[in-house]
């Protein structure tokens, strides 16, 4: 820190000083699971009111919808909550995007709705790390930068999306859009590792809702007069659960169907995760579940419909990526933080900006852990020096970009 200019260090405390831990108090106290469109609504207003002290225009911009796959096989339409973007600056030379979720896993029917403190560090509540505690750094961040005399050189649009942990099919555009002519990307999920370590590499994933159309009979009487789409639901789990290797993992997670133990069941849906880590692994994955099908439907004498598709394609590191890493790595050093990256299974919005061609690092958020599940935690902490780091990387972005 004694290395830093002085009005560096002046920025710095700002970004220190903002009230991170009461706002993700507040906002974490209202639940917004991805299906909540209430509980959603109310802290997009939130957020839309916290993100006005910057000097831009904020919105809350109506999401799209998406094909929904009911447990009988009939296909409707899912709509999403609003979504938060902020403009500021769009004419400034060098333009960046910072993008967030304000949903949760935890529906509003799940028992984990209640913060508490699990000693004088550690914060447990629904979504305290992923992400309202990401989306009070990056504010505080960016409001330290609007302290500085570099601020005009920076552009930036954030996007606050009501749909991550479902795979952003309603917001996928907006942010899509948002990449367009931006030279650099954040997005604030929590840390890969409780102690700060940055996610790099990602899989894709893909959501797949497969509909098959069996023929029903008496389970006694002509049963083979059916067609069991049961069985053959299975049947396809079994075949796709076998293409799991190298570069490609498989999660058949559940089958919906069935019926009466006298009735041969006609109508069955499977739901199954693909993870590609590569390009060309999506591309085989693809190949492998046509196979599949054709084979199932042959065997089975069933009608099988798929829906969905690879919502999130891979993000490998390329030279770009590495270094925007890297600068984040500098500043870190500069901070006394040591930053390091490793590959990590999950995926997120990273995944569709870096799809853009933009570089892009995705866990800027704070340190934590056990996220999607009632023990998540954020350790206080790290709200300062990460919403430090963050205020230093965008100054050295206005500063003289990416070197």
């Amino acid at each position: 820190m004694a290395t830093l200019a002085r009005s560096l260090s002046a920025v710095l405390d700002t970004a220190a000083a903002a009230p991170m831990l009461s706002q993700i108090q507040t906002w974490a106290a209202i639940n917004s699971g991805s299906r909540n469109l209430a509980g959603l609504a109310t802290v997009a207003g939130l957020l839309a009111d916290a993100f006005s002290v910057l000097p831009g225009e904020v919105e809350l911009v109506d999401a799209g919808t998406s094909e929904s796959v009911a447990a009988d096989g009939t296909v409707g339409s899912l709509a999403y909550g609003r979504n938060l973007r902020v403009t500021v600056r769009p004419d400034a030379p060098f333009q960046i995007l910072l993008t967030g979720h304000m949903d949760t896993v935890f529906a509003v029917d799940h028992p984990f709705q209640a913060l508490r403190w699990l000693d004088a560090g550690s914060l447990n509540g629904p979504g305290v790390a992923d992400m309202k505690g990401g989306i009070a750094v990056m504010l505080a961040a960016l409001a330290a930068l609007e302290r500085s005399t570099l601020a005009p050189r920076l552009g930036y649009q954030v996007i606050l999306n009501s749909d991550e942990e479902v795979g952003s099919l309603g917001s996928a555009a907006l942010i899509a859009e948002a990449a367009r002519g931006k030279r650099a990307a954040f997005t604030y999920e929590p840390a890969a590792l409780p102690d700060g370590t940055l996610a790099g590499a990602r899989p894709g994933s893909g959501n797949f809702s497969i509909a098959i159309e069996g023929r029903s009979a008496h389970a006694g009487r002509n049963p083979e007069d059916g067609r069991n789409a049961i069985l053959a639901a299975a049947d396809l789990a079994l075949r796709l659960a076998d293409a799991v290797g190298p570069g490609l993992s498989v999660n058949p997670a559940k089958i919906d169907g069935g019926g009466p133990n006298n009735m041969v069941p006609d109508r069955a849906v499977l739901r199954v995760n693909m993870r590609p880590r590569t390009p060309e692994d999506e591309l085989r994955a693809r190949t492998l579940l046509g196979e599949a099908v054709a084979a199932v439907a042959a065997r089975h004498d069933v009608r099988v419909h798929v829906h969905g598709g690879f919502n999130r394609p891979p993000k490998p590191m390329d030279a770009e990526a590495e270094r925007l890493f890297g600068l984040v790595r500098e500043c870190g050093t500069e901070l006394g933080l040591a930053i390091g990256w490793k590959a990590s299974g999950g995926v997120c919005d990273g995944n569709n900006i870096a799809a853009c061609g933009v570089p892009v690092v995705d866990t800027m958020g704070v340190r934590g852990g056990a996220i999607h599940s009632s023990d998540e935690y954020l350790i206080v902490d790290s709200l300062t020096e990460r919403a430090q780091l963050s205020a230093l990387v965008l100054m050295r972005l206005a500063e003289r970009g990416i070197a």
